[in-house]
């Protein structure tokens, strides 16, 4: 007999080890058990009919005969002795026994913080170095940047959605919108983009048309929600303090983020858009237009040519909001793919997309604002 039949009622034609014959009123022995089984299985209690015992409803067990075996292996705790067939009136209650308090949990960033921070001095000083030897150094690396954030932003959507965006004239024609920004301005990105679009939707014709107009719409998507924006970092880097633009563009997104994280961890309890990305809250969002509205106060007062405070706390004000619109617009492709980040390639980060995804809607309003402020030479 294995485990899972203990306790369970006695089976019609049981006979136990003596020669007293069948239990009474049972039926006649079956095949399912024979005479030499019999013999080596230990005799179960029977329960004759009586009260019911606390516990056990009629609903439970409809078998009023049915014996039960009750001890340490089904219950907690030891198993008293009780009057054959009798049950007590009054049980006392159990009261249960004062559980210790639980431990506070501690929160969580929920990714390696230690590799974070050293990737992110890498890349910092890899784009500083680039930004202030040779300028066409950093329009290279912007360039990598992009292609590498396509080949992602592409291969998810086919693995996740069975969406087929050509990475090919996707790739060159996003390197190029990069170049012709830096060197022709935004008429130039303007050109290679239209060229860009146009390049998927013939590359797309050398394939079954099935699903040709999600693929294509895909690709121009792509193609302007990565290197087209990206060119307005090219753009502002064409300016006499064109470096200095470059780093207060990049200081100011990373500032808000910091900004957003930190006072969020500590202080953050309402949530900011719990359908798209459940980890910001409202308190964060404050804490990231503090922050950023300091630090474009001083950027604004002591890196760009003729700035004003007044003018880098407006535009810490915009860093801030288009970082956190740009933040919740890649959460919310993400949560559409049902993934959480869009790679693996930067530990402690994700992506280079999952590092973009702030800075790309950003480039446009920082390159906007600077001109009107101060110009753009």
């Amino acid at each position: 007999m294995n485990d899972s039949s203990w306790g369970a009622p006695p089976q019609a034609g049981y006979w136990g080890p003596s020669d007293q014959g069948p239990v009474q009123g049972a039926a006649p022995a079956g095949p399912t058990y024979d005479a030499p089984e019999a013999q080596q299985t230990r005799p179960m209690p029977i329960v004759p009919d009586g009260p019911a015992v606390p516990g056990y409803g009629d609903d439970q067990d409809d078998d009023r005969g049915a014996a039960r075996l009750s001890g340490p292996l089904f219950r907690d705790e030891t198993p008293r002795a009780q009057p054959h067939g009798n049950a007590p009136q009054n049980p006392e209650p159990m009261h249960d026994a004062p559980q210790p308090a639980p431990r506070p949990q501690k929160k969580s960033a929920g990714r390696d913080l230690g590799a974070a921070i050293g990737v992110g001095i890498g890349l910092g000083a890899v784009i500083v170095a680039s930004l202030f030897v040779y300028k066409a150094a950093f329009v290279g690396v912007v360039a990598v940047a992009v292609v590498v954030g396509l080949w992602e932003l592409t291969k998810r959507l086919e693995e996740r959605k069975g969406i087929k965006a050509p990475l090919v004239p996707l790739a060159v024609g996003g390197a190029a919108m990069v170049v012709a920004g830096y060197v022709r301005g935004a008429e130039g990105a303007w050109v290679a983009m239209a060229l860009t679009a146009l390049a998927v939707l013939v590359w797309r014709m050398t394939e079954p048309p099935e699903g040709y107009l999600k693929d294509v719409t895909a690709g121009v998507f792509a193609a302007f929600y990565v290197p087209f924006l990206a060119t307005f970092v090219a753009m502002m880097l064409t300016a006499d303090d064109g470096p200095a633009r470059v780093l207060t563009f990049l200081l100011l997104t990373v500032v808000s983020d910091t900004g957003a994280y930190a006072v969020g961890w500590r202080f953050g309890k309402h949530k900011l858009a719990p359908r798209i990305s459940p980890g910001k809250t409202r308190e964060g969002l404050l804490g990231a237009v503090a922050f950023a509205m300091v630090a474009g106060a001083l950027c604004m007062q002591f890196l760009i040519d003729d700035g004003a405070w007044w003018q880098g706390l407006l535009l810490g004000l915009a860093v801030a909001a288009s970082a956190t619109l740009g933040d919740l617009g890649e959460s919310m492709i993400k949560r559409d793919l049902g993934i959480k980040d869009m790679g693996t390639l930067l530990p402690g980060h994700g992506g280079i997309m999952d590092r973009l995804d702030s800075l790309l809607p950003t480039a446009p309003v920082v390159w906007l604002l600077l001109v009107l402020f101060v110009g753009s030479g």
